[in-house]
């Protein structure tokens, strides 16, 4: 039997939510292509995803380029297996102080985390409204919601990428295709902020900031929801966080 196709964008670090969401796609017995700018990043998460007896490949782009998002797409439609499952995963927390940040600063974070997430979700969506069924997952912030110095460049593009996400779920819903976005409201205890800032764990407490597998597992939730009861947004944060 043919597997299913599982498409995650934006995989980095092996232990983020891309790794996870390609860890957990492998698991449920989906074919999963893994898209990340850096190479030797991607090969750690396809061997993770072999080890626990998945199979997985992946594609090198950059996200922020149309042409490389159409060549994953166009990569894919030559495959047999049939696309279900896409999450869009890419973005940086871009960081800066309003009165030294330039237009350039500020576009560039519009272009990774908003516009590429549009042209992803519009050939995603192409794809799936044809089959009349299928998910695109979109990973959004505590910045997509609410806006504070030094993050004003980063909350919207974020704020944006909510819209699109909104968007596409009203114009695809109807058409079988469910649209989420997952507000990801804390830390996420994963290789980034262990490299970075290890001391905000030990701070959090335990089970104080997000897991990614944890994180995975509820993305998976709102892949298998009947269509009945279909969640458009999904806010996850650690018990202790304040809201």
């Amino acid at each position: 039997m043919t597997k299913k196709l599982a498409l995650i964008l934006g995989v980095g670090a092996k232990d983020g939510i891309g790794g996870a969401l390609c860890e957990k796609s492998g698991v449920e017995g989906y074919h999963v292509i893994a898209v990340g700018r850096t190479e030797a990043k991607l090969d750690i998460v396809i061997e993770e995803v072999q080890k626990k007896g998945g199979s997985a490949e992946a594609f090198v782009a950059d996200l922020a380029d149309e042409f490389e998002i159409d060549k994953v797409f166009s990569r894919i439609d030559a495959m047999d297996n049939a696309l279900s499952f896409v999450a869009f995963n890419a973005g940086n927390a871009f960081r800066e102080e309003t009165l030294n940040m330039s237009a350039n600063f500020f576009e560039q974070a519009w272009r990774i985390c908003c516009l590429s997430g549009f042209i992803a979700g519009r050939e995603a969506a192409r794809r799936l409204s044809a089959l009349g069924e299928g998910t695109i997952i979109f990973t959004g912030a505590t910045a997509s919601l609410r806006s504070r110095p030094p993050f004003l460049a980063f909350a919207s593009a974020k704020a944006g990428l909510r819209a699109v996400a909104s968007g596409l779920a009203r114009e695809f819903d109807p058409l079988g295709v469910h649209i989420a976005h997952v507000v990801i409201d804390g830390g996420i205890n994963g290789e980034v902020i262990r490299a970075r800032a290890p001391d905000r764990i030990t701070s959090a407490g335990k089970d104080g900031t997000l897991l990614p597998q944890a994180i995975a597992d509820n993305y998976w939730l709102i892949h298998l929801q009947h269509r009945s009861t279909w969640t458009f947004e999904m806010d996850l944060r650690p018990y202790t966080e304040v809201f």
